[in-house]
């Protein structure tokens, strides 16, 4: 796909076009994450599906604090793209390459050494402690692949091409999904295998990218002499990454402390809660999708200097994700205890269904908040200004925990949606009214 001018053209469909994709992309990522849990919770046992579920924070951690640092580098790229300065985005885009190589080192080396330190802060049930340590250390091994596909998709992203990491996206989904059911459907090897299968679909999306840039899009390819570090751009790059980095680990890291709440209430709820935790993936990720959509078409607008387009897509983005909103919450209203069948299964299965099902029948409604919030988020990061991207995360995970540890002894993980719900509403306590500030300072 070539690349894609938002300054220019119908701003709703430059929104669906970007987003859509993005969704899709989103979805196949938590699809091959899903059939991991899917599997181990039905083939290796509940067990399995506990360990997977303790692992998850703790992952995604690394892999949101990955995909912020390429998301700071895409905002510049967005921008030099805009601008139509073509060398400063080659350079940002070799920046972010290299400084990503030797952060993706420094992320196995220190992942592997306290995986059993992390295990423990998080009141994993010793005999389930052998399991998940070994499944996340041999995750962390795959953090250069998830680094390198996140910086490329950034920088195809950036140009406008949201399309082409979707399809590699797909591609390793599928063959992740495959080998699962091989190894441990059919073969019945166990969650070691799972993690490996997991890794190397990490590899094949970012070798298939590396493959696609260097074959399709010469804006973005990089010489033997143009791979250095601009310590310009890296500065700034660490200014935005940093900032996106640590505002996208913060809703993890709020999930590993909400996970040692939920762990001290039994496995039967650990499995629930990683069920109905994998669900709410499903449903949020496309607003943030959207919400993407709205950073690079407020960054290449930026970039041009075209301030009335900015906030007119920013119009348009928030009405798509309420659009969104009611289908989503319709879904799960519909389908949420089935959804919830799906990863369980034999003795047990019918009361994990049913504290599952609660959830998710009251966070359907829920859902609302997350997807105006994700949209002004869009926004903030678009025009540059990280730190209240930072500030409105960082409200929402401390409330969301202290609500969680106060609620889940009485209401159990039912307590987690409106821990959610609250957090959610002070973010946006904290993020119109500045929206409507700096239209009144003639900002934007």
């Amino acid at each position: 796909m070539a690349a894609v001018n938002m300054t220019e053209g119908n701003i709703a469909r430059h929104l669906i076009r970007y987003s859509v994709p993005l969704v899709l992309g989103n979805v196949f990522q938590l699809t091959y994450n899903a059939v991991d849990a899917m599997i181990a919770g039905r083939f290796i046992g509940k067990e399995a599906l506990a360990a997977e579920g303790m692992a998850s924070p703790v992952m995604n951690i690394v892999i949101l604090g990955i995909s912020g640092v390429c998301m700071g580098a895409g905002v510049l790229m967005s921008e030099f793209f805009g601008a139509k300065q073509y060398d400063k985005l080659k350079r940002e885009m070799s920046t972010a390459a290299l400084f990503g190589l030797y952060f993706s080192l420094a992320v196995i080396t220190l992942g592997i050494a306290f995986t059993p330190a992390l295990l423990r802060a998080l009141h994993v049930p010793e005999e389930l402690m052998e399991m998940t340590t070994v499944y996340l250390r041999i995750i962390f091994i795959g953090a250069p692949f998830t680094y390198f596909y996140n910086a490329l998709s950034a920088a195809l992203k950036s140009v406008g091409d949201s399309r082409t990491p979707l399809k590699f996206l797909m591609f390793s989904s599928v063959l992740n999904g495959v080998l699962d059911l091989i190894f441990i459907g059919l073969l019945g090897f166990g969650i070691v295998c799972s993690a490996v299968t997991t890794v190397i679909a990490e590899a094949v999306s970012a070798g298939l990218s590396v493959w696609y840039v260097y074959r399709k899009i010469p804006m973005l390819q990089l010489g033997r002499r143009e791979l250095v570090i601009d310590k310009g751009l890296l500065k700034t790059t660490l200014q935005y990454g940093s900032v996106t980095a640590l505002q996208q680990s913060c809703q993890p890291i709020g999930k590993v402390l909400i996970q040692g709440s939920v762990n001290m209430l039994g496995v039967d709820v650990i499995a629930a809660y990683n069920a109905v935790t994998r669900i709410d993936d499903f449903a949020c990720l496309p607003e943030q999708s959207i919400s993407h959509g709205i950073t690079t078409f407020v960054a290449q607008n930026r970039g041009a200097g075209k301030t009335d387009r900015m906030r007119q897509g920013f119009r348009q983005g928030l009405m798509l994700e309420f659009g969104y909103w009611v289908c989503i919450c319709t879904t799960v209203l519909l389908l949420g205890k089935m959804l919830v069948g799906l990863f369980v299964a034999g003795e047990g299965a019918a009361a994990i269904v049913a504290v599952g099902g609660q959830y998710l029948g009251t966070m359907a409604f829920f859902y609302i908040y997350p997807a105006f919030t994700n949209g002004f988020q869009g926004f903030y990061r678009g025009m540059g200004m990280m730190k209240m991207t930072l500030l409105g995360t960082v409200v929402q995970t401390v409330l969301r925990v202290i609500f969680t540890w106060l609620l889940t002894p009485a209401m159990g993980i039912h307590g987690v949606a409106f821990a959610c719900a609250a957090g959610w509403s002070v973010m946006l306590l904290v993020e119109v009214p500045y929206y409507f500030y700096i239209i009144g300072k003639h900002v934007l």
